[in-house]
């Protein structure tokens, strides 16, 4: 049995698939809340429902019965402004987890972000030390939370602390694919402009606020959730790896890729419009990221990952273009 945290959301949701889909048992943990997202869900067979408030309520009772966490719960909306909540949801709620699976020898899977590298300045290498860790800076209330888990994470590492037997953190970038259509704003641009596009509407993307990068030339490492799934999948069944690994593609790609390849599935003529960011988020724009993958591949992961082409185009013909839009 898994325990997937954050399981009725967009990652977690796919990582429940996969594993209901190979005849695995999975409890989901999780907020319903009055939205949609329970359709994330309701294609798959699950053994249980609880709420992350009861977590390790029910881990006590019943977590001798796991062979791993996989806790992709948090707030992920990089506008949140309540640093307190992102705290207790992202930071100690993760580290209580640990804790949990260290006294009870269960493997973790957790969620970080590529957000924890900030602007990029000090790179995009996932250097698994606290020397290394220390030279970063988030833009955000969001990325420092992923941050500060990472950064405990390391040293518990290298004081040879007692941690679970598995113990993986994922650095993902910028992840696409079915099942995000509860994230509002913070759905990918693939997500929220498909049927603007479909419709011959213009796509709109923010303008450059750097010499250095075109208006549309901003680049981004645009992972497909399948492939994160994949990787995911991987660990689980080679509970001899543990680390701290990015998750992109290795291969950053420009909004304007993006932009042609979602009008070229949608039969469109591209038709793009550069609007002004809001003054808020321009000295906190990720200009570039681009995941280094050696580290992941040194550990035995061979997969090819999906180009953003063959990502779009897999993602627009099997859900966003489809009746039903849901894994």
């Amino acid at each position: 049995m898994y325990l997937v945290t954050g399981g009725a959301g967009f990652i977690g949701s796919n990582i429940v698939a996969a594993l209901s889909e190979r005849n695995d048992e999975v409890v989901v943990c999780d907020w319903l809340r009055d939205d949609e997202r329970w359709r994330n869900l309701a294609k798959h067979e699950i053994a249980e429902v609880i709420e992350p408030e009861t977590a390790l309520a029910w881990l006590r009772r019943k977590g001798d019965r796991l062979r791993a966490v996989v806790h992709m719960g948090a707030i992920s909306a990089t506008t949140e402004a309540n640093v307190d909540l992102i705290a207790t949801r992202n930071v100690r709620a993760t580290l209580e987890l640990m804790e949990w699976c260290t006294d009870a020898q269960v493997p973790l899977v957790f969620a970080s972000s590529a957000a924890s590298y900030g602007d990029g300045f000090q790179g995009f290498d996932d250097s698994f030390t606290r020397s290394s860790l220390a030279k970063l800076r988030p833009l955000n209330a969001y990325g420092w939370s992923k941050h500060v888990v990472d950064r405990r994470f390391a040293r518990l590492v290298e004081e040879g602390a007692k941690l679970p037997p598995q113990c993986v953190g994922l650095k993902f970038f910028n992840v696409y694919g079915p099942n995000e259509y509860h994230k509002g704003s913070m759905q990918s641009v693939v997500a929220k402009n498909y049927a603007i596009v479909r419709n011959g509407q213009p796509l709109r993307l923010f303008r450059s606020y750097r010499a250095e990068y075109a208006d549309g030339g901003q680049q981004r490492d645009f992972v497909y959730v399948r492939d994160c799934v994949d990787v995911v999948v991987w660990l689980l069944d080679h509970p001899q790896v543990s680390g701290l690994f990015n998750l992109g593609t290795g291969q950053a790609r420009s909004w304007l890729d993006l932009a042609k390849a979602l009008f070229a599935e949608a039969g469109r003529p591209p038709a793009i419009e550069f609007i002004e960011m809001p003054p808020a988020l321009i000295e906190k724009y990720q200009y570039f990221t681009q995941a280094r993958m050696e580290r992941l591949r040194s550990v035995g992961y061979e997969r090819p990952f999906t180009s953003l082409e063959q990502g779009i185009a897999d993602y627009v013909s099997r859900y966003l273009a489809a009746d039903d839009p849901y894994r």
